[in-house]
Order: C-alpha cells, then sequence, then structure tokens
C-alpha cells in the first residue's frame, strides 16, 4: 500500500505498511481500485453524455465512492468491494443505453473495460497495478498536482452527498467529479493543464459548499446564537457525531419521548444553533471534544454512540461494541444502520447506566453563521472604523491527533483583546471553550460552523470587502487553517481559487505536494507554513 492523502501519514512521507489512521493493507488497496473502477465509469458516461445519454445513478454513485475513501470513513472491505461491482454495473448499464440508441463512443481505455474478481483477495490482487503512483504523468509535478486533485474531489464529493440528501443537486458538480476522475487516467495533460483542474476543483467546491448551505438552513433554518452545555443530565444517553444533520434529525425524532437525552460530538456542535434542531427538548448538550481524548471519552460515555462520518481515530477501537455507524460510514466491528432506523443504537443506550446525575460544565456558544454575523456587519463595520476591532482571525480547519496542533490554542490565547477569532471546523476544539471576552457586546470568539460553513466566512469576508471598498486580501483579515484529510484540501481549493492570499497552513505541509508546486503556491498565492503563534501574530500585526 501507499498513501499520503491525510496530514498525520507516517513520518510525514507516507503510509506504506499499515494507515496511522488504522487503515489496513487490503482496505487501501480497495480503495485504490475503487477509484480506479470511479474513473472507467466516468470516462464512460463523459462519452454517453455528449450523446444526450444520462444516469442520475452515476452521479449519486461518483460522490458515494469518492467519500468512501476519505480519511476514516470506510474500513469494511466488504461495503468497499460491493461500490466496484456497482461502479461496473452502473457503467455496463449505460453503455447498453448507447448502444440501444444506436450509437457508439471509443472507450478503449483499461479503466473502461475493467471487470471485477469475484473474491475480495482477486479484488486486492486487481488493484495492485492501479495505486495512486500508477496515475500516467510526465513528471513528478504532474503527478503531485493529480493527487491534489484527488484529495479536493474527494472533499467535494463528501459536501456533494450531504447535499444531495437533503436534495440539493447541480450537474455540474456531477460533471466536474467526472472530469476530474477521467483526467487523473490521462497522461497527455501538462503542468498547466492539471494547475487549471486542481483550481477549478476550488470553484466547484464553493459551489458545492453553497449547495449544501442552502440544503441545511432550507431544512433547519439559519443558525441563532445558542448557548450549548457541556454537562450532562441524569439519565439515559446517545452521543451523535459526524456532519450528517438528516441523520441528527432521524435521530432526534426517533428518541423523542423516551427518556434519551442526545448529546453532539465533534463536527455535530454546530448543529445545536439550527432553529430545527433546537427545538428537540432531549438534545442536550455537548460531550468531549473532537480528537484529543477521544478514545478516554469514548470508553467513559455511558450509552450509545452513532457515527455519522468520519470524526473517529482509530476505528478499530470498538469501545466494548457501543459504536453505530450511518450512511456510508463503515467498519469491521461496528453496527451498520444504513436506513436510519436508529433502532438498535436506542435499545443499546437504554439498556446501557446512562449518566447517574447532572454533571455541571460550562456554556459554550454556537450559531454564528453567515446571517448571524451579517446581522451585526453595520456594528462591526463601525467598530474596525473606531479602531476598537483592529483585526480579525479565521482559525479554522480540521483537528488531528499528531503533537503539534497546541500552536492553535497558543496562538488564540495570544491574539490581542482588540481582536476578533472566528473559527469553524473541528479544529475549534483546541480552543472551543476559552472565554475571550466581547467587543462591544460581540463576543470575541465567533464559531461559525462546520468545516463545509466555510462557505459562511467566505461571504462575511465578501460582504465585508464590499463595505470597505477594499478586495478580500486588503481586509484585517488573516487566515491560519490547519489541514487533516480531504474536505480540508477541497475547502483551501477554494481559497486559492478565489484569490485569498498569505494563508497560514499547518501544522505541516501536505506530503503530496512537490516543491515546485509548493514553489508556484507560494509565488502566486503567498502560502506558507505556520512558525510559531508569537513569530506569527508579530508578521500578521507588526
Amino acid at each position: 500500500m501507499f498513501c499520503y492523502q491525510c496530514e498525520q501519514t507516517a513520518k510525514g512521507q507516507g503510509c506504506s505498511v499499515s494507515g496511522v489512521c488504522g487503515k489496513k493493507p487490503d482496505v487501501a488497496a480497495l480503495q485504490d481500485l475503487l477509484v480506479y473502477a470511479l474513473a472507467g465509469l466516468s470516462q464512460t458516461a463523459i462519452a454517453t453524455r455528449k450523446e444526450g445519454i444520462r444516469d442520475h445513478g452515476i452521479d449519486v454513485l461518483v460522490c458515494e465512492g469518492l467519500f468512501t475513501t476519505v480519511t476514516n470513513v470506510d474500513f469494511d472491505p466488504e461495503r468497499i468491494a460491493l461500490l466496484i461491482r456497482k461502479a461496473v454495473s452502473l457503467r455496463d448499464g449505460i453503455l447498453g443505453k448507447l448502444k440501444a440508441a444506436g450509437k457508439s463512443a471509443d472507450l478503449s481505455d483499461e479503466a473502461a473495460q475493467f471487470q471485477p474478481a469475484e473474491t475480495i483477495d482477486g479484488l486486492v490482487a486487481q488493484a495492485e497495478p492501479h495505486g495512486i503512483k500508477s496515475y500516467p504523468a510526465a513528471d513528478a509535478d504532474i503527478l503531485s498536482l493529480k493527487h491534489t486533485l484527488l484529495y479536493g474531489i474527494k472533499g467535494v464529493a463528501a459536501y456533494a452527498d450531504h447535499a444531495q440528501i437533503l436534495g440539493r443537486e447541480d450537474e455540474a458538480v456531477y460533471a466536474f467529479l467526472q472530469e476530474a476522475l477521467a483526467a487523473l487516467l490521462d497522461g497527455k495533460i501538462d503542468v498547466g493543464g492539471m494547475l487549471g483542474l486542481v483550481l477549478k476543483c476550488g470553484e466547484m467546491n464553493l459551489r458545492t459548499m453553497e449547495l449544501l448551505d442552502a440544503a441545511n438552513t432550507g431544512a433547519y433554518g439559519h443558525p441563532v446564537p445558542t448557548k450549548v452545555p457541556l454537562g450532562a443530565k441524569k439519565g439515559k444517553a446517545i452521543l451523535i457525531s459526524g456532519h450528517d444533520l438528516k441523520d441528527l434529525e432521524a435521530l432526534l425524532k426517533q428518541t423523542e419521548g423516551k427518556g434519551i437525552f442526545v448529546y453532539t460530538h465533534g463536527e455535530m456542535l454546530p448543529a445545536h444553533g439550527y432553529p430545527g434542531l433546537k427545538k428537540y427538548a432531549h438534545f442536550y448538550g455537548h460531550y468531549g471534544t473532537a480528537w484529543q481524548n477521544q478514545a478516554k471519552e469514548f470508553s467513559a460515555f455511558p450509552g450509545a454512540i452513532v457515527m455519522t462520518t468520519n470524526c473517529i481515530q482509530k476505528p478499530q477501537q470498538i469501545y466494548e461494541g457501543r459504536i453505530f455507524t450511518s450512511g456510508l460510514v463503515a467498519w469491521p466491528g461496528t453496527v451498520h444502520i444504513p436506513d436510519r432506523n436508529f433502532a438498535p443504537a436506542i435499545e443499546a443506550a437504554l439498556a446501557a447506566p446512562g449518566f447517574a446525575a447532572d454533571v455541571e460544565g460550562k456554556d459554550v456558544m454556537v450559531g454564528f453563521a453567515r446571517d448571524t454575523v451579517l446581522g451585526v456587519a453595520e456594528q462591526v463595520i463601525a467598530a474596525v472604523k473606531d479602531k476598537k476591532i483592529r483585526h480579525f482571525f479565521l482559525v479554522a480547519g480540521c483537528d488531528g491527533a499528531k503533537p503539534g496542533r497546541n500552536y492553535y490554542t497558543e496562538f488564540v490565547e495570544k491574539v490581542p483583546a482588540d481582536c476578533m477569532v472566528l473559527t469553524l471546523a473541528c479544529g475549534k476544539f483546541r480552543f472551543f471553550d476559552k472565554d475571550l471576552g466581547d467587543i462591544g457586546g460581540i463576543p470575541r470568539l465567533l464559531d461559525m460552523g462546520q468545516c463545509n460553513d466555510a462557505y459562511s466566512a467566505i461571504q462575511v469576508a465578501v460582504a465585508l470587502s464590499k463595505a470597505f471598498g477594499v478586495g478580500v486580501n486588503e481586509l484585517p483579515l488573516s487566515m491560519i487553517i490547519s489541514w487533516y484529510e480531504q474536505k480540508a484540501v477541497a475547502v483551501l481549493l477554494t481559497l486559492l481559487a478565489l484569490g485569498i492570499k498569505n494563508i497560514r497552513l499547518g501544522p505541516t505541509l501536505p506530503a503530496f505536494i512537490t516543491p515546485n508546486v509548493l514553489g508556484v503556491l507560494v509565488e502566486k498565492f503567498g502560502i506558507k507554513p505556520i512558525t510559531t503563534p508569537d513569530e506569527d501574530l508579530k508578521a500578521i500585526l507588526g
């Protein structure tokens, strides 16, 4: 195996024996083969689309398949094998429609003719020639850009899948994902062509986050400032982690009146700000962090745990069989719930001891998405003009278990009292419970939501730039970004596609970026690695 799609890859270079995330070689191989099968499916879909023949099932499967290969989503060989076979079945099905229409297409590439083996072992053997290093490329820089594109579209696919579940889609997004997959196997694309596709990935991710924003707010209303307790209530308990708000809604409906309190974990924390979700009286509070002490926290949680997306480390740690997975998430040893019927998790929660007594804890505030922030825009603008607010820092991105991420906690703690901190995604769990006070009644620490709510942050930045009559890069705004997996890659590409410069990225730079590609990013966008909080604050503020 070889994998270096996440920030925590072995020695900062790549996992070649077993994944730091817990991914085994057979799962890594099957994921590579799934991408290969999706590329062949995409070649076919592109050709048939030119003849006016489409299959919406292909669009959905490409998203599901790519999302399945995101770090820590699916470690179940059987489920990955099913997706490989479904990709080939859909490919052959649409070719049948093409033939029935009396038309044909040139699909001589091996990927478009791939036939899967009958066994898991056979599929693993078939995967050997199709790892990420096999993509045709004239040099290391083109291969690096292909890998960057691959990891970017995995992030786009994750957001597109969430949006599709809530009924929001865009054919242009689906078409791009298929274009990008086909490009991975195209040996004729040069550096310029690949860089163009990488930046187009950022553009398409912005559109996808817009779809997901409309899906979430359309279903559950715009988030509003909400106080969320970090303690617990006496009684039975279920903890739900991840990103999927529809899963949360289904769980809340099914637990209503059963004497079970539902707690969020990780990226589910912002869900408390949505009016359509916070209305449930048994939707109580938040338990634990995203990564820092997860194993200890999960082991201590006295109820059932539902995982809706990839917010868990070392998934082989099953925590006494109390973890249930839903949607695309699957690991051997867990109970998978494919249809949002959470009866098994509810039964497990009722059988577990629950909390024996109320547990006191501090409160945190969520719900500062664009609708809320722009609602006080005049107050913010006045504070900047009156020099009460000197600078804005967007400290956002992923959390992770590898040492070095304490930088972000220290950075936020050292941000001067006349500066605001905006945050989103699970990286905020390094500092989300810090009391930074306020400026003119506006909290200095504003939680804008999940990682996909980077869309909200972008809309706020654009609105402020218009109000001040300057470009976004001229605003008193600095972006301090942490990354871990592929959704963060997609968001970073969006920021670059928008021309945003001088982003500070950490804890380390991606291993899949070659020195030459990094040089282009530095020259064109001023992207730079984090150093120390003191040095970076001095460089930004003077």
